[in-house]
């Protein structure tokens, strides 16, 4: 196997203005590590920016973000694709891998609102735009005096949408605000012990063709250990339980030092019943801690509150 560097590489990705930014900020580094390299992106519309009159649980979830994008690293069309790695099913096609997670930004949930400062300040019967049965579930567990309604589409529909009066607020990844230099439109962080982000939320991950070797070693120096070792964790943990946008999950991984601390938990759609869970241990033993939070969790009787989300 060689590593020389690469000729030219094409990286496939979304169209949306986040999507877009993302895979310029890949493109950017490896043009630094190789200079010499000819960069191109393959811009692509999938099913999940076509369908948006209906949640993401009811049309088929996570992967309609992604299908094409891997479809052009199987023909060869392109060399990598960019993913926002929350919008990742947790199981890779055959002939597919992440070689690559970037260093994570923040992944926090954010609150977003042209009238109000926080949460706590929205009247009785306000209504909250949010496309995550996660984040549903967590709002309406704490605040039960709100109205919460979906809201799909890319990041600047969803900011058009709540301009228009259309809610009073929404939930947002502070990572895609930030990124897109919005944090003025961010009122409030919600801290994850009230709102425990989704698993890989505020990452960025490469995928490849498996029979790319080479291109895995040239990509290498992209990879952020913690910030793998923290995802993967949390990737597992969601896949243990499906890993779907069906059911409201949240896997959350801190590393301190040479610990990891691994947070999770599954609920109803309505917020009524939530199992959770945490763990701690050596950061090298992800895998483990994943086992033991999916242990803790069915032992809250988590199978039963997934079958009344998939009843529901």
């Amino acid at each position: 196997m060689t590593t020389s560097s690469p000729k030219k590489l094409i990286i496939a990705t979304r169209e949306s203005r986040l999507a877009m930014w993302q895979a310029e900020h890949v493109r950017d580094r490896l043009q630094t590590l190789y200079p010499e390299c000819v960069i191109e992106l393959l811009g692509m519309t999938t099913r999940g920016d076509q369908i948006l009159d209906r949640t993401l649980s009811k049309v088929g979830g996570k992967g309609l973000f992604v299908k094409e994008l891997e479809a052009a690293l199987l023909d060869g069309r392109a060399d990598l694709a960019v993913h926002s790695l929350k919008d990742m099913p947790m199981d890779v096609p055959a002939g597919l891998q992440l070689p690559v997670i970037l260093e994570r930004a923040d992944p926090r949930d954010a609150f977003v609102s042209p009238h109000y400062d926080s949460l706590d300040a929205l009247p009785d019967g306000a209504i909250v735009g949010t496309s995550s049965l996660r984040r549903q579930a967590a709002l309406m567990a704490a605040c039960p005096n709100l109205v919460i309604r979906p809201l799909r589409g890319n990041l600047d529909t969803r900011l058009r949408k709540l301009d228009s009066g259309d809610y009073a607020a929404i939930i947002l990844a502070a990572a895609g605000l930030q990124r897109l230099g919005m944090p003025e439109r961010i009122r409030a962080y919600l801290d994850p012990e009230y709102s425990l982000p989704s698993a890989g939320q505020g990452a960025m991950a490469i995928e490849i063709a498996e029979h790319r070797p080479e291109l895995a070693a040239w990509l290498e120096p992209l990879n952020h250990v913690p910030s793998a070792l923290a995802v993967h964790a949390e990737r597992a943990v969601s896949k243990a339980f499906g890993g779907s946008c069906q059911i409201p999950l949240a896997a959350f991984a801190t590393l301190d030092h040479d610990t990891m601390h691994l947070r999770a938990f599954v609920a109803t759609p309505d917020g009524s019943t939530i199992a959770r869970a945490e763990v701690r241990g050596p950061r090298a033993e992800g895998a483990a801690l994943s086992a033991e939070i999916v242990e803790l969790l069915n032992r809250q009787d988590a199978a039963a509150i997934l079958a009344r989300c998939v009843a529901s």
